[in-house]
């Protein structure tokens, strides 16, 4: 577990080192706006990436885990807002125009990010270790490197989404703080507060029992993983050439 968790942590600090989020502050408004538009595709695609994963597991454990993380998306049946509208909530705090987001399509880089995950998933439920490599997907991909980016946004978010010392974000700051791995995957535990600790229970269970091969799989979409986010933030690479970065 240790040389896993080195190598899960070192892909990790890479992400967290990707050019873009490195130096979100220095993006023009208008730029920083395109980010948050462009990500919220991503965001939008996320109920049904779990509902897909929960079609392919077959580990009951996992199974649990993963239909309690996605009931939190919509909080209750009483009219509460769902996590998408916290998300809107947000961008319109940050300066994100109602016509932005109503005119703004997803990028064709966006939608190979979309599709590129939704294949991931997919072809992962083809293999023997099926359990293993969708439960990785969703503590990698859905929790653990959207708390990465989202620690990066709310570094420029921080000003605008404060009032008298009150931190009144629903929901980037809330995703950077209960989808962060916090132990590792040898010490995490079902009573954890964040999701990808939640899921590291079974992930690690699965890799004790999975033989040889387990890490390989391991190793293979946890890298599968970061390249679908890297080339989505690749996008707006040019956006920091253009103030010299």
């Amino acid at each position: 577990m240790e040389e896993l968790d080195r190598f899960e942590d070192e892909l990790i600090g890479r992400y967290g080192q990707h050019p873009v989020l490195a130096n979100i502050g220095q993006l023009p408004d208008e730029d920083f706006a395109a980010v948050l538009l462009q990500r919220r595709f991503l965001s939008l695609a996320f109920t049904p990436a779990y509902d897909l994963a929960i079609d392919l597991l077959r580990d009951e454990e996992g199974l649990r885990i993963a239909r309690v993380i996605l009931r939190e998306e919509y909080p209750d049946s009483h009219g509460m807002r769902s996590h998408r509208e916290d998300m809107t909530a947000d961008m319109y705090r940050l300066g994100v125009s109602r016509e932005a987001l109503v005119h703004t399509r997803p990028t064709r880089a966006t939608r190979r990010a979309i599709d590129a995950t939704f294949d991931l998933i997919a072809d992962a439920g083809t293999h023997e270790d099926a359990d293993l490599r969708v439960l990785t997907i969703l503590r990698f991909w859905g929790e653990i490197l959207v708390s990465v980016e989202y620690g990066r946004l709310w570094e420029r978010m921080e000003p605008a989404l404060t009032q008298d010392g009150e931190n009144i974000s629903r929901f980037y700051h809330p995703h950077h703080f209960h989808d962060a791995k916090r132990e590792s995957l040898a010490t995490a535990d079902l009573l954890a507060t964040s999701h990808s600790d939640r899921l590291a229970t079974r992930v690690r269970a699965l890799l004790g029992r999975g033989g040889e091969g387990a890490a390989d799989a391991f190793k293979e979409v946890e890298r599968r993983s970061l390249q679908i986010k890297v080339a989505f933030y690749d996008q707006f690479l040019p956006a920091l050439e253009r103030v010299g970065i």
